[in-house]
């Protein structure tokens, strides 16, 4: 064998006996961390929760006074933070009669009775849709050696829905109270005993009397270069003051705006998106206007397990807001009837009812409505709210006689029109369509209605649009050119026809 050779084979045999020692060594190394990782809870669990992400109730400590060791924050917010994960993938158990994740959050014996209550809801075919929206602990004992902890979880306000099947059996909100003992094992705190020793039904008080909204005359208002997306890269505070300024001087008093829980980034709100919906009410502030502000836009989930999440970001968005002097009125959604045939009346009917008193709850001083899409269903929870709002789109000849019969329906509380408007689309995707000179004589018309019943109301809106985003209309070419000509302004900035009865 030449030298050359010998050389090549010698290399090949070194390169070969490095790589093994690599592996070897590697191979020792992932072994190591592995054992070492027994106190991280993300790699322990059969479920990750992300807390921030799957449930988040309200929650308010009693002073601590508790008997045994003094405990510090850190662990007061561990215990916090397993607590409510125990609660949450339990109540993920009985909605898919499971038992992921129950071993994780409870002891033996505590998820023995939950797998009871999974095995007789398969049997029957019973689900059970839960979530808790307010908890109230007391820490009543923490242990010298810092393993066990007894809590009393007082007033905690729990909803559940029972279904047979497909079929929605019963609804209930209790206000109950919990003794609860929680040890900690494996780095984390498991509930070891979780008993109810009070529970009444829940039932929020009733407003004496609906606070009182300004006589409005308003408009829904979107920027013209970014229609439903108002908040974000294309935020110009300079062209919004003037769009005030165009508003205030056509003889208009309120806006009203929409704020996307998507968009402002769901439970995380995010601090820039609120930095400029604060700003817009400044703008509106400095030029005398009032805003209405339509939280959820865009929601379509309503699922009881995200309840806390949505009352998360509520809660930002509204102490955020509710001292400014700007604003007039929170509307909890814009047309949640539309999603009825979806999502079922029932369950998007509670979400509303729970979100008009938690939104009152943060926010006392300022009425609060809901969009309806029409005037049908403006008179569901009419009871609950400030005032009553709809929108209308229907034949005009039949607008006085709607209003009248829903007076008659609702004597108590003011009745505002929250959209309302004709497009001046006329063209290939619908030549019968109506001209501008139609759309003016709509608006006189209506605004005569208005006069004669004294209603208050907000048009849409105040620009034509370019582009409508696929959301909003679809895709349908006939429905998006209709969608985009509503406005008192076309695209060149020029007065419409209709722009001389946009207040009266």
């Amino acid at each position: 064998m030449s030298k050359t050779n010998t050389n090549i084979l010698r290399g090949l045999l070194l390169l070969s006996y490095v790589i093994i020692i690599a592996l070897v060594i590697y191979g020792f190394g992932a072994l190591y961390s592995y054992l070492n990782t027994g106190a991280d809870r993300s790699k322990m669990l059969h479920t990750e929760i992300k807390q921030v992400d799957q449930y988040l109730p309200e929650i308010q400590w009693a002073p601590l006074t508790n008997e045994g060791r003094a405990i510090d924050e850190q662990t007061l917010n561990k215990i916090e933070n397993d607590y409510l994960d125990a609660w949450y993938v339990k109540y993920v158990a009985f909605k898919t009669n499971t038992k992921k994740g129950i071993d994780d959050y409870y002891t033996d014996s505590a998820s023995e009775n939950i797998y009871s209550i999974i095995a007789i809801n398969s049997e029957n075919k019973t689900t059970i849709e839960a979530t808790t929206l307010e908890h109230h602990p007391n820490l009543e004992f923490f242990s010298e050696d810092g393993q066990l902890a007894v809590l009393t979880d007082h007033d905690v306000i729990e909803f559940k829905r029972l279904f047979s099947g497909e079929t929605l059996i019963t609804e209930v909100t209790e206000k109950s109270s919990y003794k609860v003992t929680l040890l900690l094992e494996d780095g984390f705190w498991r509930i070891r005993h979780l008993v109810k020793i009070k529970s009444e039904p829940y039932v929020v008080k009733k407003q004496n009397e609906p606070l009182k909204i300004s006589e409005l005359k308003g408009i829904n208002y979107y920027p013209q270069a970014n229609p439903w997306d108002m908040f974000g890269d294309g935020f110009d505070e300079g062209i919004i003051e003037k769009d005030f300024e165009i508003i205030k001087n056509s003889g208009l008093n309120s806006i009203r705006i929409f704020v996307p829980y998507d968009g402002f980034g769901k439970s995380n709100v995010d601090v820039k998106k609120l930095e400029q919906l604060t700003k817009v009410l400044d703008l509106a502030e400095a030029k005398n206007l009032k805003v209405m502000v339509t939280l959820f836009d865009f929601y379509g989930d309503y699922s009881v397990l995200d309840w806390t999440l949505t009352q998360h970001h509520a809660k930002r968005i509204v102490n955020t807001l509710k001292n400014h002097k700007a604003l007039e009125s929170w509307d909890i959604k814009n047309e949640p009837n539309l999603d009825f045939e979806s999502r079922g009346e029932q369950l998007v009917t509670a979400w509303l009812d729970k979100m008009i008193d938690f939104v009152r709850a943060q926010d006392p001083n300022h009425a609060v409505t809901i969009g309806w899409s029409n005037a049908k269903s403006s008179t569901i929870l009419k009871d609950k709210l400030d005032f009553v709002s709809f929108h209308y789109y229907e034949n005009l000849d039949d607008l006085d006689a709607t209003f009248k019969d829903l007076k008659t329906k609702i004597t108590d509380r003011p009745i505002v029109i929250t959209e309302f408007g004709v497009s001046s689309y006329s063209g290939l995707w619908n030549p019968f369509g109506n001209s501008e000179d139609d759309q003016a004589e709509y608006h006189k018309t209506i605004q005569s209605v208005f006069t004669e019943n004294n209603i208050s109301f907000m048009s849409w809106t105040l620009y034509d649009f370019d582009d409508i985003p696929k959301e909003v209309v679809g895709r349908l070419p006939w429905r998006q050119n209709a969608q985009k000509h509503f406005g008192f302004i076309d695209e060149e900035g020029n007065n419409k026809a209709s722009f001389k009865y946009i207040s009266n």
